[in-house]
């Protein structure tokens, strides 16, 4: 697709300064291997750089069809397979999920202590799904999330019970079942956390589909919108493809994380994760990101009605509240201030608090610092990808949301 900055409202040379930016505050000194960026606006592709490269040790340059691990970025198609069946009449937002799953009406509440001396108490009332959708069930990740996560003594009990632990085979009723077992963090609806949830809301769109979650999304989204290169498994054919992925160390410097040759990635998964199971290409994010714009639908193609997506990027944490009113947890460390959650997204709600250029985006990002962000009032989307853990090192989304809203002159 041709680059069309001037028609979408972008000064042109003011865009080329996120390339000039990434390659020598990143790529360069070797923070990052490599990444990708695209920006569209109005329906047009206003601007796309590849920079550095998507495997270090082979020498393989980064090209406009590496595959990423996209991680978390699966919550928002999770979300929004979800809300399909929210569409369909299947369940409303204030609804138990203990009406589909009964191990979930006797679930306990942490009050204090650990182990054999933990004090819990009867939750207030069932966890909901807009619980699910706006971390506030009080579910937790176990601790093991990189980057962030206190050692609460119920992420013990997490690994304890191994809720998910890596290569584990475990499917989505005994996954349910487990998560049954474990106290909540806090009383449903009070805080926000973020957790497994969203690996709850795969499993309730394959209980109340009674279709796999996975065969779910391919059918429903990932190929109505053209997502070729979008899975849970990088195929043998598209290996080539795959980037690798680093971690910074406390040194700063960074090291190989995960092998694309020999990452947990190529074989089939042990658990369909819809909060963070997924691998595909900023070409193939773009679609799902247009989709959004277009208020969802593409080619033709409707995935969500528009009324249901407005839904889904207001603010729905208790009482209009922000993320640093409401976090326990670190991500914080994101600059939460004036950032509200809705079903499946973050969005600004307070520009002046945040600090940003933007005004009323929703957006996520992924453990290996991916990020992508749509704005309605802008008509615009971003997507950003490279490969490096945790997602805490650098503050990318805030440093290309100063670098695209300044370029935009119209």
């Amino acid at each position: 697709m041709d680059l069309q900055p001037v028609a979408a409202g972008f000064d042109a040379t003011r865009l080329d300064r996120i390339a000039a930016h990434l390659d020598s505050r990143y790529v360069q000194p070797g923070k990052i291997a490599g990444c990708q960026v695209a920006v569209g606006r109005r329906g047009h592709l206003a601007y796309s750089a590849s920079l550095g490269q998507r495997d270090r040790e082979r020498g393989v340059a980064m090209g406009d069809d590496t595959i990423f691990r996209i991680y978390s970025m699966t919550k928002p198609i999770t979300s929004i397979a979800l809300m399909q069946l929210f569409e369909q009449g299947l369940f409303q937002l204030d609804d138990a999920v203990a009406r589909f799953f009964p191990s979930w009406r006797d679930h306990r509440v942490w009050v204090s202590g650990l182990g054999s001396e933990m004090v819990t108490e009867p939750a207030h009332r069932p966890v909901s799904f807009r619980d699910l959708l706006t971390h506030t069930s009080g579910l937790t990740y176990g601790g093991v999330l990189p980057g962030m996560g206190d050692q609460h003594p119920i992420d013990a009990l997490y690994r304890e019970q191994q809720i998910r632990s890596a290569g584990v085979p475990i499917t989505m009723p005994e996954f349910m079942e487990k998560l049954a077992r474990v106290p909540l963090r806090f009383q449903p609806g009070t805080a926000y956390m973020y957790s497994l949830a969203t690996d709850v809301c795969g499993a309730l769109v394959e209980h109340l589909s009674g279709v796999p979650f996975a065969e779910y999304l391919q059918r429903h989204i990932l190929g109505p919108l053209g997502m070729a290169d979008t899975s849970f498994q990088v195929a043998a054919d598209k290996l080539p493809r795959f980037a690798a992925n680093y971690a910074r160390k406390p040194d700063k410097t960074t090291t190989l994380l995960d092998d694309p040759a020999t990452s947990s990635f190529t074989r089939p998964p042990a658990f369909v994760s819809g909060g963070g199971g997924l691998t595909g290409t900023v070409a193939d994010y773009i679609r799902f990101c247009e989709m959004l714009r277009r208020g969802g639908e593409l080619d033709g193609r409707r995935i969500i009605g528009p009324r249901t997506l407005d839904l889904m990027r207001m603010n729905h944490l208790p009482g209009g509240k922000d993320l640093a009113a409401l976090d326990v947890d670190l991500l914080t460390l994101y600059g939460n201030i004036g950032v509200g959650f809705g079903l499946g997204f973050a969005s600004t709600i307070d520009q002046v608090a945040t600090g940003a250029l933007a005004r009323g985006d929703y957006y996520w990002g992924g453990a290996a610092s991916t990020v992508f962000w749509v704005d309605p009032i802008e008509d615009l989307w971003v997507v950003f990808m490279t490969q490096l853990m945790p997602s805490v090192s650098f503050d990318f989304r805030g440093q290309l949301r100063s670098l695209v809203y300044s370029a935009i002159v119209d």
